[in-house]
């Protein structure tokens, strides 16, 4: 992909919202051959233990969760990397050979985390983030391609940052992985409005 054209993407995706304006990140691409190929081992220490969990019917590392059996389930990441090798592998095993790979950074002393100090998982800095990367997707798409938000190398995230020199108060947000789509998608399948919206309180009438 022409530098021009992830210019053209990018350069769309900064205008996307965020907390204060203050644009809390920062994108390495990734060209180098041999880098490619330690974010793709990187991704795929994740990957197995991701598919072990859904083989177990668990959400990957939900916030709340049975820690034993999550314990249990990535103890068999291996069987799942076995089964990988026995074929010709997919996204993961090939992620080195995606057109572009982005690491997308996030400023940790320039996000606005309200619920910092709340006993329970964050979530609000990342609405300063992910916007960006949403946009980024939307971008791509208007230039005819194809792309995807991951989070698998955040699991190993000292490994990643040691490997693109990243400065100790940003973090690791996603990787965005773009190219030319062999179909491009023009019906998703999601859940009706009236499923997750309700009227006056969680229990309340459906709406819809």
């Amino acid at each position: 992909m022409p530098d021009d054209v992830l210019a053209r993407v990018l350069d769309t995706a900064r205008f996307a919202p965020s907390g204060g304006n203050r644009q809390a990140w920062h994108v390495v691409v990734v060209k180098d051959a041999e880098k490619r190929r330690r974010l793709r081992d990187i991704y795929l220490d994740t990957w197995y233990e991701y598919l072990a969990q859904g083989a177990a019917g668990l959400v990957a590392w939900a916030p709340v969760t049975d820690r034993d059996a999550e314990a249990a389930a990535i103890a068999k990441a291996d069987e799942m990397r076995q089964l990988a090798a026995a074929g010709p592998g997919g996204f993961a095993e090939h992620f080195d050979e995606v057109p572009v790979l982005l690491v997308l950074l996030a400023d940790l002393s320039a996000l606005a985390a309200i619920d910092r100090d709340l006993p329970r998982y964050t979530l609000a800095g990342g609405a300063s983030i992910y916007p960006f990367a949403w946009s980024m997707l939307l971008a791509a798409r208007a230039e005819g391609l194809g792309g995807v938000i991951t989070t698998m190398a955040i699991r190993r995230e000292a490994d990643a940052k040691a490997l693109f020199d990243v400065p100790e108060h940003f973090a690791i947000a996603a990787v965005v992985a773009l190219g030319h789509p062999v179909k491009q998608v023009t019906k998703l399948t999601r859940q009706p409005v009236a499923s997750f919206t309700t009227i006056d309180s969680f229990a309340g009438d459906a709406l819809g």
